[in-house]
């Protein structure tokens, strides 16, 4: 796996073929959010929209830990790292582009989940597209019992993704939650042993990887643009991003590729 140069003091960034992993690298501190740490997750989000050979990334935390969320005097306090420090003046709204409030990367994100993610770890948990949790796990959104505000997007999404008396349960209460109780309110695709979320999520990013790029862009891009349209404008886009997946090269592969009964070469055009 190849360690990429935007890497940052707190944040790991590899890659492998058509796959980035992000590692949120603060273990001292439970891989609590930092400057250093937001400005990796901004510049890894980037990278992955940017480079047409990527696919899919998978977000994790380093030492057993995903992220104790935020630490706000590092959140608050420049990098020490010159090159950081100057790519931080060059990202606008960093922070938000870190934390996936901002600026989505076109590609879907793996989450895979050990210990603790909790307050704006599970808000980082709820910006990706599918989630890998170690069933030790636990998942909360702290900040109603702190008298905080959830300022990551939990507020809105979270009720968009699981039914609205889950949302309320845990961002009204603030409390904590098992690996079992988020996989039984849908807010988790899979609970795996402890040890195992990240090759579970690798599993889940390798058949990701193996579909049809145009397709699975445009299926997320598809969802994203949708959000709030009634159904006779939203299947309007859906045909203006569809139609284009449907006459691609990949697509006539595709086809070629399952009447010759062998696995697909997708070149992303």
């Amino acid at each position: 796996m190849e360690l990429l140069p935007i890497s940052t003091p707190h944040c790991r960034i590899e890659r492998d073929g058509h796959v980035v992993t992000v590692t949120m690298d603060r273990p001292e501190a439970r891989n609590a959010l930092s400057s250093d740490m937001l400005v990796g997750l901004a510049s890894a989000w980037a990278y992955v929209s940017q480079e047409q050979d990527v696919r899919v990334a998978i977000l994790t935390g380093a030492s057993g830990t995903f992220c104790a969320g935020a630490d706000l005097k590092a959140m608050g306090s420049p990098s020490s790292d010159p090159e950081v420090q100057a790519r931080a003046a060059q990202i606008p709204n960093f922070h938000w582009k870190g934390l996936l409030r901002e600026e989505l990367p076109t590609k879907p994100i793996v989450c895979a989940v050990e210990g603790y993610a909790v307050a704006g770890g599970t808000e980082l948990l709820i910006g990706t597209d599918l989630r890998v949790v170690a069933e030790s796990s636990t998942l909360g959104l702290f900040e109603a019992k702190r008298a905080l505000f959830p300022m990551g997007g939990a507020a809105i999404r979270l009720p968009r993704q699981i039914p609205y008396c889950h949302a309320m349960d845990l961002l009204l209460t603030g409390r904590s939650i098992t690996a079992a109780e988020a996989l039984s309110m849908g807010l988790v695709n899979k609970v795996v042993p402890d040890g195992q979320a990240l090759a579970a999520a690798r599993e889940l990013a390798d058949d990701i990887a193996s579909s049809g790029p145009l397709a699975v862009q445009a299926i997320l891009r598809t969802y994203r643009d949708t959000l709030g349209l009634p159904e006779v404008e939203a299947l309007k886009v859906s045909d203006e991003l569809g139609w284009p997946v449907i006459g691609s090269e990949d697509a006539r592969e595709g086809s070629r590729a399952f009447k010759e009964k062998r696995s697909a070469l997708y070149q992303g055009r």
